[in-house]
């Protein structure tokens, strides 16, 4: 074996690991703003405001930081608007039905994705789609139950808001895709450090509207929302975004799965969510079904591979 064939086998042996890591990183969102003890919109807002000033310091850092243009920044509010929504929806779920289903349910985004490619690329319906949708739905009644009426009534709104969420997200990334081409010359760091200030802008906008605070009330807090900003959404997201062009679709797909899948996980130790044999089958249902959704990437320009957090 030469050395170039260590050398490699080392990248993709990193690759692997950032991609794992981050999936990690990133799994532990809704345990953070469970236990941040503060509102969901609050806590939402930190996310992006703490990732947002440290991707501002990286931009400084790099001497990217610059006039973005008007189209660039027209993009940005959009972006900016849309992941605002994406994580207000997201938070607010997982205060009526808990990290678990709150995060496997924005997810469903990769469907969302496939309908977009179908309506207005005109692409044709793949059988893997037919399949998944369905197999999706199915999964998502053995988690919450088939009688709908039986729900809290927070819980209903739980699950309306994650499915919202999913929309979102959606939308989010085909405008991020957009930027992302558009912003020519610039790294990453330029473009998520646009987007997460915008956020935070819409999303502190929203706490003053309702009157709410932005007071942190406890060293627990401060720790859960920084935890929350740097490691899940600003170093996981971009150990995955780096690791993503460089590996398969298939594997990549597979291992990104370990973030809803740890979040239900993390739901069940740390919260002592209630969960029978039928509820854990219906998690790997729905995940098998999410997986089969991002199969669909290699060929269908809309697809993209990152999950919600």
């Amino acid at each position: 074996m030469n050395d170039s064939s260590v050398h490699k086998g080392e990248i993709k042996q990193l690759t692997l690991f950032s991609l794992t890591f981050g999936a990690v990183l990133i799994s532990f969102s809704g345990v953070w703003v469970k236990v941040a003890n503060v509102a969901p919109n609050v806590s939402a807002f930190y996310r992006v405001f703490i990732g947002g000033v440290t991707l501002l310091a990286a931009a400084l850092y790099r001497r990217e930081l610059r006039w973005p243009g008007a189209r660039h920044l027209l993009l940005s509010l959009l972006c900016g608007l849309l992941l605002a929504l994406d994580l207000w929806l997201y938070h607010y779920s997982i205060r009526y039905i808990g990290p678990g289903l709150g995060t496997i349910l924005p997810n469903f985004q990769v469907f969302i994705l496939a309908a977009a490619g179908i309506l207005f690329l005109k692409e044709p319906v793949r059988l893997i789609y037919l399949i998944s949708l369905p197999l999706a739905v199915v999964g998502l009644f053995m988690i919450v139950g088939i009688n709908w009426s039986y729900l809290e009534p927070s819980y209903r709104m739980g699950i309306i808001y994650g499915l919202a969420a999913a929309v979102c997200y959606a939308g989010f990334l085909l405008s991020l895709r957009k930027l992302q081409a558009a912003q020519m010359g610039t790294s990453f760091f330029y473009v998520l450090m646009l987007v997460s200030l915008t956020t935070a802008a819409i999303l502190g906008a929203d706490v003053v509207f309702r009157r709410g605070s932005l007071q942190v009330p406890d060293i627990q807090s401060l720790l859960a929302l920084a935890a929350l900003g740097l490691l899940s959404h600003t170093v996981g997201w971009i150990l995955i975004t780096n690791a993503l062009p460089k590996m398969r679709a298939s594997l990549s797909g597979l291992i990104l799965l370990l973030q809803p899948a740890l979040a239900f996980v993390w739901d069940v130790l740390f919260f002592q969510r209630p969960t029978t044999p039928v509820n854990w089958l219906g998690v790997t249902i729905a995940l098998i079904a999410i997986y089969m959704g991002m199969a669909r990437q290699t060929e269908n320009p809309l697809s993209d591979t990152e999950l919600d957090a």
